[in-house]
């Protein structure tokens, strides 16, 4: 390996460090809330199962020690990551986890090593099928910011997407790209170059949308400026509920009050319309 592919892999390694430890926030949130509030697991749970994959190719390639160890790093930060989601997940949210977690990297990847290891010949080979396998995982990867992006653009909110995660997934896929280039390692390369022009794309849409949700807020009706006026309104709806939760048990009350005396008039009349023809 040479130096400058070793200093690549290791700004690589930190900024995919710092990477790791975007979630934090979002499961301090979590911690303090005893709450999960509708996150999902699926991005920790892929996260764990690529970390995986590129810990298993890194063994089966020469030179790829720092491969091993940010990735070993990101299997155990991706674990703490389930673990605490698993904990104050509500019960089916739980279930699916767990579902996903057995079904993905459990069986999924069990299946790879054992199909690779017996049905590949061992030494390139193996490593090439590993390769093309993380390859497509990575680039399927890079591509799943195109759902925020679709967001960011249909709701002119960045709000689900921060600047610095983008800055530095950018900044992560440039260290990588080059880290691969210099080893020539194409698998390693060729997915962060779509990795680099996602998170540019998001960088750009991040500075054209940035101030919109502002320009938004100025524009809302008067009403949502006024919160007392708001609470009043939503008090009215309140009573209006409760008024109507009471009007209703009561009227089928009246009716049965009322049937008695009903029944007697249609008597009376019936006693009394013989004796007015008479």
């Amino acid at each position: 390996m040479s130096h400058l592919a070793f200093a690549f892999g290791i700004l690589g390694s930190i900024v995919s460090f710092l990477v790791y430890l975007a979630p934090l926030p979002t499961f301090y949130q979590i911690h303090m809330k005893k709450s999960t509030q509708g996150f999902q697991s699926v991005p920790y749970i892929i996260g764990l199962f690529s970390s995986m994959l590129w810990i298993y190719y890194a063994f089966l390639k020469p030179d790829t020690t720092l491969l091993i160890t940010i990735n070993s790093v990101g299997c155990f930060i991706q674990t703490i990551y389930i673990c605490f989601y698993v904990f104050y997940a509500p019960k089916i949210s739980r279930i699916e986890t767990v579902r996903l977690l057995l079904l993905l990297n459990v069986i999924g990847f069990g299946l790879i090593i054992l199909l690779t290891h017996f049905l590949a010949k061992k030494g390139p080979p193996q490593a090439i099928i590993i390769g093309w396998i993380c390859l497509v995982f990575s680039l399927g990867v890079f591509v799943a910011p195109l759902c925020i992006v679709r967001q960011v653009i249909r709701t002119k909110s960045v709000e689900y997407m921060p600047f610095l995660l983008s800055f530095f997934l950018t900044l992560s896929a440039v260290m990588w790209f080059f880290y691969g280039l210099l080893l020539k390692d194409y698998n390693i390369a060729i997915p962060n170059v779509l990795g680099f022009i996602f998170g540019i794309l998001q960088m750009v849409l991040y500075v054209i949308y940035k101030n919109a949700k502002k320009v938004i807020e100025e524009n809302l009706p008067e009403i949502q400026k006024l919160p007392e006026l708001k609470d009043q309104i939503i008090d009215v709806v309140k009573l209006s509920a409760i008024v109507c939760s009471e009007i209703i048990p009561v009227v089928p009350q009246l009716l049965n009050n009322n049937l008695p005396n009903l029944e007697a008039d249609k008597t009376q009349k019936n006693h009394v319309g013989p004796l007015v023809d008479k």
